[in-house]
């Protein structure tokens, strides 16, 4: 009687044991947590390659781990209803040294006016995928947006 209880017991503390794994860094699924928020001012004379501005607001960011690197997902609101062709934009002095690599949330603006909408109808949706080569040496991942920036960090 005695055995068995001793086995079982033994046998409940080592897979308690394991539950810091899914906390570690040993994990792939915690490389890139959730991303925070982070206010930003842009200075108005920084002159960009790519003519469209950046979005307003950066409302939502993640980092999705895929088997050949991962895929970087970013949903921006811009001031008004009609904006388009949003894209992730590299931008090419990162990472740095600190293995960063931030990214500009640009949208183009509409031809014509438009009313403003609701804050979900103005939302846009685009992503960046980056090879596992180039996640080397990477310690966060950035996306700015005009007022506002997210940050996923392993």
């Amino acid at each position: 009687m005695r055995a068995p209880l001793l086995v079982i017991l033994s046998v409940a503390l080592t897979l308690g044991g394991c539950s810091t794994v899914r906390e570690s860094r040993l994990n792939p699924f915690n490389w890139f947590g959730g991303s925070t928020v982070e206010v930003v001012a842009v200075a108005p004379g920084q002159a960009a390659a790519d003519p469209r501005p950046l979005a307003d607001l950066v409302v939502e960011m993640s980092v999705e781990r895929t088997p050949g690197g991962a895929i970087i997902q970013a949903t921006g609101r811009p001031p008004r209803q009609g904006f388009w062709m949003a894209d992730l934009v590299r931008d090419p002095a990162t990472p740095d040294k600190a293995g960063v690599i931030v990214y500009d949330f640009r949208v183009a603006p509409p031809d014509q006016p438009t009313r403003a909408g609701t804050e979900p109808s103005r939302e846009v949706t685009a992503g960046a995928f980056l090879s596992t080569q180039d996640l080397e040496g990477v310690r966060a991942i950035v996306v700015r947006g005009a007022r506002n920036q997210q940050r996923s960090s392993r």
